[in-house]
């Protein structure tokens, strides 16, 4: 085993130092040519020319003569050079040969040729190449004259001179066979030089706002430098955000450290054209090796040419607008298409083209923010960094409208340069209406290119009625619609059209809701009824008044103030026959509402003015329901079986008194009746909700039960019954809902949670973790309850105790707490033993601090942890103990003593405490703060808290609060746990840690609040007038204190049995 990990490590150090070889190269170049020549023949002459001609082609050259520092050892000197060089130029004259020194340089030339790909150019001057390569004609006389000096000692040399001359005879290079064609030939090798060398950078912008720092992010994510793998960064945003500005700047920049490098640009639309597939291929070939003989017959053929010619090359490809999985694979088949080190840019709005493993990593290309955008934006409407005052408040408005998109910016910008005020305001008013028709065209790529019509029609819908709405609200309705939502919204979502949020709401750019909006209002610029979506207040006003709508609407939205008196005749939607989407707020309709579409899928009526649905108005195809603000008493008061109904809301509706009859919405998944105050009573019907996810009676304050019924849904995932007061209990048959993982009920009258639910949701077959991270039952909003003398069931569910967040259970007497409690500390610990690793932990919050010192190998660590109130004395105290909450190198501990009637002090060796709390008068207890000293092997990072267990023997209860808990109390939470620790009470504190750590002592500190009536003034009792209880250290006696100025004699008393732990 030892071999092969030594194997391993030679292996990777090996790998590694291949690595900066390939690397080094590219980073140490100082030279773009080296010149190779034998100076007797054409130092005067060709060479120099060639020299000459070069410098003023702004090449870097290396010439032995003039390069060379004073002092270095040539030959050393010319090595590094060679080295040091991108491209070696070697003029083969007639007596090249002749010279050791010449056929030297050739040899680590070849060498550099071989290992590190250096380009050779060779020029034949006055020699013809089969003279290298045979050593015959003057050539080879001049080689034979070398070889007849050597001695027998240099037969290697010799055959390394010959091996060296018939692979340089047989490169592509220049033939210059006599002087009247010297400038001629000098300037095709100028030419080549110059095009092998890749000297022009690509155009990135006049105004490079922000596009430095996103260079740098993206060559870090390139990881140039510690890798030799092949990797591809795919760079992903909607268009416009400047994705191709910061591929090339990063083209720009690291591209001369390749072997090769290629951008090709604007791939979606050269794709498009007739030989734009196969001239894409012939690009990236050229792009690389700078030949133009190379001609692709088709995109197969293409695709084996490009493997067989890249597979040994590193090099840079960038491709530029990627729209589709065959270009990708036409252009990048493989990585193994590519050498070793090369990096491939993929730049799209598509991110499905990044799926799986396509590329190494994804670089999301974000908006501008508004520092940038005000800077771009000015450069190009001011030609400076910020606005001139007269324009300073309309710039930050245009800037606002274009959501750091740097297209609008730039194009924005230019049109408005130099012209006046007024022609801005003008500029301004018309692009809320109508985009600037550059930025439209620009953005309507993205939608030109989704793949059919189903597509199009949810971005347009999405861009009209839903943006910041339920994702899955909308799939339902647009599910209804025919539409096929699921799979159309992950495509917008891929091409960056539409955005969901961490909440699960749908966005959308400003500028991208514009050109959706743009799209529907082209078709029919003048005539409005003849709009498939109706969504500008004027326009919708225009056509209800006139009652003009055509069957051209598929959809319509008219949002007026709640206290608006505009009614419409129902007849204005007459002819609305395809009317899919209806969304209204503060409208009111007379008439027969018979006259509103059959087709209608969504009703979205905030401030609905009637106390019913009318019976006349069909609804047999809604899919959702949204009558918040309503004036419903009775939503139906005829039967109504709607069985494509999935969401009804009836939120706000503060004169409902009763539910509907659920058993004809047999479909129905979401019932939300949020705020219902005059709600009394759910149907027993809600048990026919055979397919219901989620209830929502949060703030149904009238609301005294539930029916029995409601348990027996099987598919409900969500229960939420906060603020609903008077509800006061929930029933055992609450284990009956299988799929409930969601139970929210704050602020209500329950004070306990069947048992039941715990045992179901804690069986084998559920993963716990989740139900007890989505389900508020276990943390501060409703306690979980264990009833009394049931050790039985805890023992049951011991294993999964690590789980849960926070526990209570109620014992019938002490020793039953003591049975409890030992199984629950056996539980922890069993899993603690369990545990191969320690889980690293580390507070974001004021509720626990940690200190660490290094002892020997071991580290010693002080945790602090307050549970309760924040106040002036807890904040003091606090203060007191982070200042002195350090261990010395004995191990001694450093504690705050008591500050009576401000604080008390109980502590102990090991990992518990006991104590009885103290009647302080006319105080009560605010925080209680524990600090725990451990001890731990120096290379563990955590802080070691598994639990925290508060047993109370007096009220026979045993909290336990998981180190997750604890970090993340609010103020009333940990209230709440000192609330119920009153004077008199005997309590004991235990902190449960990982089995690395040893606790060596305890502390805990009881923090009381002002006088009642008084105001506090805080003072530090001298440790000489600490306070003690009882001559045992590990339990306090209870004691009665006043806060009278001058103590009693039982506190003096007291007070000299203190332990002090120094």
């Amino acid at each position: 085993m030892e071999d092969l990990t030594l194997a391993a490590v030679r292996s990777a150090s090996e790998a590694a130092s291949r690595i900066q070889a390939a690397f080094s190269y590219y980073s140490r170049r100082r030279y773009e040519v080296f010149l190779s020549f034998r100076g007797e023949d054409t130092r005067a002459s060709f060479t120099s020319h060639l020299y000459a001609s070069l410098q003023n082609n702004g090449i870097i050259v290396f010439k032995d003569d003039d390069s060379l520092q004073r002092g270095d050892h040539i030959s050393t000197s010319l090595l590094q050079a060679i080295e040091a060089s991108q491209i070696a130029v070697i003029v083969f004259s007639k007596n090249y040969a002749d010279s050791r020194w010449c056929l030297d340089e050739l040899v680590k030339i070849i060498k550099c040729h071989r290992t590190i790909g250096q380009i050779v150019l060779p020029v034949f001057y006055d020699v013809d190449p089969s003279e290298l390569r045979h050593q015959t004609g003057e050539f080879g006389k001049a080689f034979q004259n070398l070889l007849s000096r050597a001695s027998s000692m240099e037969e290697d040399a010799s055959l390394k001179w010959r091996d060296a001359l018939r692979e340089a005879a047989g490169l592509a290079g220049f033939v210059v066979l006599n002087s009247r064609n010297e400038m001629e030939a000098i300037n095709h090798i100028v030419e080549k030089v110059t095009l092998l060398l890749d000297k022009t950078d690509l155009y990135v912008a006049d105004n490079p706002v922000g596009v430095e720092s996103r260079v740098q992010d993206t060559i870090q994510l390139l990881d140039i430098q510690q890798s030799n793998d092949v990797l591809l960064l795919g760079m992903w945003g909607m268009g416009g955000t400047g994705k191709t500005t910061i591929a090339k700047a990063v083209y720009n920049k690291i591209g001369r450290n390749f072997g090769g490098r290629s951008f090709l640009a604007n791939i979606r639309e050269t794709w498009e054209q007739i030989a734009g597939k196969a001239s894409l291929q012939e690009q990236l070939l050229f792009d690389i090796f700078k030949e133009k003989t190379t001609k692709i017959q088709s995109i197969e053929s293409g695709k084996i040419t490009l493997k067989d010619r890249l597979c040994h090359k590193r090099v840079l490809l960038v491709l530029d607008d990627v729209n589709s999985l065959d270009q990708l694979n036409a252009l990048c088949g493989s990585r193994e298409w590519f050498g070793s080190g090369s990096r491939i840019i993929i730049t799209t709005r598509d991110k499905h083209i990044l799926r799986g493993n396509r590329v190494d990593k994804v670089c999301t290309i974000k908006e501008m923010d508004d520092s940038e955008s005000l800077e771009l934006f000015s450069w190009n409407a001011f030609k400076q960094r910020s606005p001139t005052k007269d324009f300073a408040e309309i710039s930050k408005q245009i800037v606002e409208y274009s959501g750091g998109l740097p297209l609008a910016l730039d194009v924005l910008g230019s049109y408005l340069f130099n012209r006046g005020v007024s022609d801005w305001k003008s500029v301004m008013d018309k692009i809320k209406v109508i985009p600037n028709d550059q930025v439209h065209r620009k953005l309507k790529i993205s939608y030109d290119g989704l793949n059919d019509d189903t597509e199009k029609e949810i971005f347009l819908d999405i861009a009209c009625f839903f943006i910041g709405m339920d994702r899955n609200d909308v799939i339902l309705i647009l599910n209804g619609c025919g539409l096929f939502a699921e799979i159309g919204m992950s495509v917008l979502v891929e091409r960056s059209l539409v955005t969901v949020d961490d909440e699960n709401k749908l966005g959308m750019h400003d500028l991208l809701q514009y050109m959706g909006r743009e799209i529907i209002r082209e078709k029919s610029p003048k005539e409005l009824e003849e709009r498939s979506r109706l969504w500008f207040h004027e326009d919708v006003l225009g056509v209800l008044f006139e009652r003009t709508g055509t069957k051209a609407v598929e959809g319509l939205t008219l949002k007026l103030p709640m206290d608006s008196s505009k009614c419409f005749s129902t007849k204005a939607f007459k002819k609305m026959k395809r009317l899919r989407l209806l969304q209204l707020a503060g409208v009111q309709l007379d008439g027969d509402f018979e006259y509103l579409s059959r087709n209608l899928r969504w009703l979205c009526w905030n401030g609905f003015p009637l106390t019913s649905i009318p019976s006349n108005f069909y609804q047999g195809n809604l899919v959702s329901i949204e009558l918040e603000n309503s004036n419903v008493r009775l939503l139906w008061r005829e039967t109504q079986r709607l069985e494509m109904l999935k969401i009804l809301n009836l939120s706000h509706s503060h004169y409902l008194t009763q539910t509907p009859d659920f058993s004809n919405l047999p479909n129905l998944e979401k019932l939300i009746l949020i705020d219902c105050p005059r709600l009394s009573e759910v149907s027993s019907t809600i048990g026919d909700l055979k397919k219901v996810l989620l209830i929502n009676l949060e703030d149904c304050i009238s609301l005294r039960n539930l029916p029995r019924s409601i348990y027996k849904l099987k598919s409900l995932k969500t229960l939420i019954l906060s603020g609903c007061l008077m509800i006061d209990k929930l029933e055992e048959d609450l284990e009956q809902m299988e799929s409930l993982t969601t139970l929210m009920a704050n602020n209500t009258s329950i004070t306990r949670v069947p048992f039941s639910i715990v045992r179901s949701w804690m069986s084998p077959t559920n993963n716990i973790s989740s139900h007890f991270r989505t389900s508020t039952v276990t943390s501060s909003l409703v306690p979980l309850d264990v009833p009394h003398s049931n050790s039985h069931e805890l023992s049951s569910i011991s294993m999964y105790l690590p789980s849960l967040r926070s526990l209570w259970v109620e014992c019938s007497s002490e020793l039953q707490l003591s049975h409890d409690a030992a199984i629950i500390l056996d539980a922890l610990y069993a899993t603690n033993s369990k545990e191969m690793e320690p889980t690293s932990t580390t507070s974001q919050a004021s509720n626990m601090v940690t200190s660490t010192s290094q002892v020997s190998k071991h580290s010693s660590k002080s945790l602090l942890i307050q549970i309760g109130m924040n106040g002036q004395v807890t904040n003091i105290l606090k203060e007191i103990i982070l200042q002195n909450m350090d261990v010395s190198g004995t191990g001694g501990c450093f504690l705050s003593s008591d500050s009576y009637p401000n604080w008390l002090t109980f502590n102990s060796e090991g990992s518990f405490v006991t104590f009885q709390v103290p009647y302080v008068e006319r105080r009560n207890l605010k925080t209680m703060m524990c600090v725990v000293y451990t001890s731990t092997p120096d290379n563990v990072t955590s802080c070691g808290l598994k639990n925290m267990l508060v047993k109370n023997y007096t009220k026979s209860t045993i909290q336990l609060y998981k180190s997750e808990a604890l970090v993340s109390f609010e103020d009333e939470e940990g209230q709440r746990i000192v609330s119920s620790i009153e004077p008199g009470n005997k309590v004991e504190v235990v902190v449960v840690f990982e089995n690395n750590f040893v606790v060596k002592k305890t502390v805990v500190y009881l923090v009381y609040d002002e006088p009642i009536g008084k105001n506090m003034e805080l003072y530090h009792v001298p440790d000489s007038n600490s306070i003690a209880c009882s001559d045992d250290e590990n339990e306090h006696s209870a004691k009665r204190f006043s806060t009278e100025n001058k103590p009693t004699d039982d506190f003096n008393q007291n007070r000299k049995k203190k332990n002090r732990v120094e």
